[in-house]
Parts: C-alpha cells; structure tokens; sequence
C-alpha cells in the first residue's frame, strides 16, 4: 500500500452506522470508496445523499473481488460480522467493523486470530471512546474512590423504522447484549477492575420476536474491588421514555452524573443522535462538616460543544486511518471488545437461566 496513496474501502451495509461511516470516508482524502453494499436501496440513497457515483453491489463476495478493496466497513447485522470480517481479512484487508465485534465469542475469537495471521488491522465501532465527554465521564468517576456504584440505561421507545431495525437485530442479539457491551466496557474503563460475576432478567413483551428471545433486559455486575454496577435496555414501541437515559456513577468521595436534559426528553429516546449526547456532567462531593453538611458546592461541566453524532463517526475513522498508517499496536483494543462481549454473553445465559454467571 502506497502510504501516498488513499485507502480504497469498500462499505458494507448503508443504514444508519454505515451510511455515518461512508459520509467521513467521503470527505476523507485519506480514504476512497471503491463500492456501497447492501441487499435493499440503502446504497443508491446513500449514493443520492452524497451527490456521488459509487460502485454499487449486492453480493458481498462479488464486491470484495472486484473493487479491490484495501480495507472494509461493516455495519450490517451482527450475524453477518463473522463470515464478513473474515473473509475481508483473508482478501488482506484491513477492517473496521461496527460493534459488537460478532455474535458468539468463538467468533470474535477467529476474527482476532485472523487479523493477527494475516497482519491486518481490526478496529471495533466503540463510538464512545472516541466521545471528549464521556471521556471525562469516566475520568471523573475514577476519582470517586472504591467501590464504584454504577447505573445506566438506554431504553428506546423504538416506532416505525427503528422498531423493523430492533426486531430484525434482535434475531441474533438481546438488547442487553448488543447495546450493553458499550456500557459494559465504560464500567471496566471505570474500575479498572475485574468483574467477578453477572445476573440478569429479561422480559418478552412483543409477539413480534422469537419466543426464546427477549427485548427488555437489565444486568448486574459484580466487580473484584467491590464495585456494582447496573444496565438495562428495553426497545419496542410499549417502552418506556420515563428515565430512560440514566449515566450516573457514586463512590465514597461523591457522584458524577451525565444530565442531558435535551437528549434525555421525551420523544428522543430512539434518536441515534441523542444516544451519545452528555450535555452537561454534574460533579456532587460528599464531603461534610461537624454538623453534616455539605462542604463543597456541586460543580457543572457544560459540555455545549460536544461532537454530534456525525463528528464521532468522523473520529472513529481518523482512529481507524492512524491504526493502519502508524501501524497501532490494537491488542488491547481488541482484547477489550472480546472482554466486553464475554460479560454480555454471560448475562444473556443468567437471564436464560436465572442463575448468576461467575466469569
């Protein structure tokens, strides 16, 4: 690969994450889209959309041989991520691909194998590393002390396309384990600390999936350090917007919360917009006087210009481009996104199950 030479990607899937990810490669001149995939017409509107003349194509194989792809996107559905991804690699490709980084663990394990044989790098869509606000979220809270107590949620009240797009995930994830491995790995990222064990519940309230699966779920972690933390997800048109955007963290020394009150209003919970939206950080110390009062007056970190959704993706693939030309060393990267799906897989077997998962 000609380090002067722009990167040809093939996109893989048009739809929401793709098409972010195809609008930066566009406007990248390190990169060049050498063809869109997808099965619908996701990829002659995101052709529309970006004013351009795109190889379009159906079939992935068919993409893959004739666009001479240097690097692929994926952003299809997670039971495609394996056979995708490891056919990109075998094509010596380098790949991005959103999360999780597939829908078993065996899977994630062959990928990573994969990359490591083929010398090829692998990055995974955790849009919120790349977030300047929930950076500082996490660094916050690792000044709260031990035992960290953690609780989140994203629950989306998902109508009209979203709803097709959750019912169509759903066929091979829960909501608690493809949105909760975001989650799951800031709770690592904020105790730095081993989990120890799962539970978890689940509840089916739609005929409108598998009878074995489920679109409400909430975990619960146990960390070595004596941290807890909690998550939950729910997706479908009878959820909830009533809290449904819950980013708060206590430990002895007091609390950070993420207040987003825009984002967290009704009738945004199943905006992809507002999922990474902070707004502002509320700092609360727990500092008290002989007579039990608060010392210290709660502090606000305005967050007002925070990347919209567009700008993460454009960072996400700025890492990506840096991971290829810098040759990054992405063992941990990796390492945390196998980690973090492993744990969401164990609460997916304590919901199954109603036992609690030691890991």
């Amino acid at each position: 690969m000609n380090s002067n030479s722009p990167i040809k990607i093939l996109v893989v899937g048009c739809g929401n994450m793709g098409a972010s990810h195809a609008v930066a490669y566009h406007h990248m001149k390190d990169f060049e889209i050498v063809g869109l995939v997808s099965r619908g017409k996701s990829k002659n509107e995101l052709n529309q959309d970006l004013n351009s003349d795109y190889p379009l194509f159906e079939d992935f194989d068919q993409a893959l041989q004739e666009s001479n792809a240097q690097a692929v996107c994926i952003s299809t559905y997670p039971d495609t991520h394996e056979d995708f991804a490891l056919k990109a690699l075998e094509a010596n490709c380098h790949v991005f691909i959103e999360k999780p980084l597939a829908d078993s663990i065996e899977g994630c394990e062959k990928i990573i194998a994969k990359a490591k044989e083929k010398n090829k790098k692998v990055v995974v869509g955790y849009i919120l590393r790349h977030h300047p606000s929930w950076i500082r979220f996490i660094e916050e809270a690792q000044k709260m002390g031990k035992p960290l107590v953690m609780r989140m949620n994203l629950n989306q009240q998902s109508h009209g396309y979203m709803w097709d797009v959750h019912k169509n995930l759903m066929k091979s994830l829960s909501p608690i384990v493809d949105c909760g491995v975001h989650y799951i790995d800031v709770m690592c990222q904020m105790t730095r600390s081993k989990p120890i064990s799962v539970s978890a519940i689940g509840a089916r309230m739609t005929d409108e999936i598998a009878l074995d699966n489920y679109n409400y779920g909430q975990l619960q972690i146990r960390f070595e350090d004596g941290s807890v933390g909690w998550y939950e997800a729910g997706w479908g048109p009878m959820v909830s917007e009533t809290a449904f955007f819950v980013k708060d963290v206590f430990g002895p020394k007091g609390s950070v919360s993420i207040t987003a009150k825009d984002a967290g209003s009704s009738g945004k919970s199943d905006h992809v917009d507002s999922h990474t939206k902070t707004e502002s950080i509320k700092i609360h110390h727990s500092e008290i006087n002989e007579k039990n009062e608060f010392i210290k007056a709660d502090e606000w970190i305005d967050l007002k210009d925070e990347p919209g959704h567009q700008e993460l993706c454009n960072r996400e693939q700025q890492y990506f481009l840096r991971a290829i030309k810098e040759n990054l060393d992405l063992d941990d990267h990796l390492k945390d996104a196998l980690n973090s799906l492993k744990i969401a897989f164990a609460c997916d077997e304590s919901v199954r199950t109603g036992e609690t998962v030691n890991l």
